[in-house]
């Protein structure tokens, strides 16, 4: 939750920074840019997070790893602090352009579904659970390999790899190009049903307020 209230409001913020601050809604341009930069700021802060959490859905020692912070303290001690930061620059690559087409699919489909809906902001909750879902899609498709990669890189405890571009030649020898998409259906399915809820939650919440 805490997440997903960052990432709203820095991209409120940054859309409306980029249009001009008008009164009327963000335009599609100003939309995609506010979206590219929260996903590079949010990367910030979510880089160091999920490699904890792949790190702890990764042990397989029984006991070793208490928790998060046991997981922080056991990286800094093995490879130093810049280990918590490892895949970084690859959640930059991921999460920059997919929240672009993430919001701007929102807003896309809101309009096309709910002609004006953007200004009077009167769409039912169907519109905006099905623009949601489809956005969560759409951000999931155009940034899946890259995420294959990165988990790939920050489930390694050491320099297994030299680089994201090493990372995705020696898997895509070792396993094919499919292992670049293995899991897509099921992460599409539920970003549908997750994003829909998040975007109809945010909605409906932001009129309770305001209203």
């Amino acid at each position: 939750m805490l997440q997903n209230a960052i990432a709203f409001q820095t991209y409120a913020t940054l859309s409306r920074a980029i249009d001009g601050g008008r009164e009327e809604p963000p335009s599609f341009g100003s939309v995609a840019l506010g979206g590219i930069g929260t996903g590079a700021t949010q990367s910030l802060l979510l880089s160091p997070v999920e490699l904890l959490k792949i790190r702890l859905q990764l042990d397989n020692k029984a006991g070793t790893l208490r928790g998060p912070r046991d997981v922080a303290r056991s990286i800094i001690r093995s490879e130093g602090w810049r280990g918590i930061y490892r895949g970084l620059g690859i959640t930059v690559l991921r999460d920059a352009p997919s929240h672009g087409v993430y919001f701007w699919t929102y807003e896309y489909v809101r309009e096309q579904l709910h002609p004006g809906c953007r200004k009077a902001g009167d769409e039912t909750l169907r519109t905006m659970m099905v623009a949601g879902g489809l956005a969560g899609v759409a951000s999931w498709v155009c940034c899946y390999p890259l995420d294959v990669i990165k988990t790939r890189i920050q489930a390694q405890s050491s320099s297994s790899y030299s680089g994201m571009v090493d990372c995705f030649a020696t898997s895509v020898r070792r396993e094919g190009y499919s292992v670049l998409w293995r899991g897509l259906g099921t992460a599409v399915a539920r970003a549908f049903v997750v994003n829909g809820a998040v975007f109809a939650a945010y909605e409906t919440a932001l009129r309770c307020i305001y209203k």
